[in-house]
């Protein structure tokens, strides 16, 4: 497992594309929370969203998930080890990102609940790009999903993942919004779990 998660983090590090996108988004991240710190928080549950689903996407996509396989045979080793991966590099760039939260008097709670609850944001967006295995394919129903049914319909109030999310980091952060987040991460994860015997030679 911790050899799996070595190599997935250097393969992270040694991606320009990757590093740099990362940094990029650091940077906007950072800006959002000056003027608001709830901004900061939603900005960095879509980057964890964002940076879990690419990492494990583009592994189905350019095929290093059947060398990966291949070096261990036992498939759900290699998912946990993409999604602690993933979980290490949220949680660094949500922390990192948040420091201009942080030293405002009242960003405190917001920096510590989001850096809570983006650790399952990353598992469930691994989780997520593990089944849908597609990055285009993932963000653009993401991006349907959060904008028509999560927004427009649900106006953000209904139990759904990313309404659970931002009422989980939220200024009144709620416990039963993040003990719903925390059953669809592991719906979602389940769901992983299932779709790992799936043949890769359709993706």
């Amino acid at each position: 497992m911790i050899t799996l998660v070595r190599s997935e983090l250097y393969r992270m590090a040694t991606i320009r594309s990757s590093w740099l996108s990362l940094a990029l988004f650091g940077i906007m991240a950072a800006a959002f929370g000056i003027p608001e710190s709830y901004f900061w928080a939603v900005f960095v549950g879509l980057g964890a969203f964002g940076i879990a689903a690419l990492t494990v996407a583009q592994s189905h996509q350019h095929h290093t998930i059947a060398l990966l396989y291949l070096a261990r045979p036992r498939r759900v080793t290699v998912l946990f080890a993409q999604v602690i991966t993933t979980v290490l590099v949220a949680v660094v760039f949500a922390g990192l990102s948040g420091l201009t939260v942080l030293v405002k008097e009242d960003g405190s709670k917001i920096y510590f609940a989001t850096l809570y609850v983006v650790p399952l944001m990353a598992v469930f967006g691994a989780a997520v790009a593990s089944v849908v295995r597609r990055a285009s394919w993932l963000l653009f129903g993401f991006g349907v999903w959060f904008v028509v049914v999560e927004g427009l319909l649900g106006r953000l109030r209904w139990n759904l993942p990313i309404s659970a999310y931002l009422a989980a980091v939220g200024a009144d952060t709620e416990t039963f919004g993040l003990l719903v987040f925390i059953m669809w991460t592991a719906a979602a994860l389940g769901v992983a779990m299932l779709a790992l015997p799936r043949d890769l030679s359709g993706d």
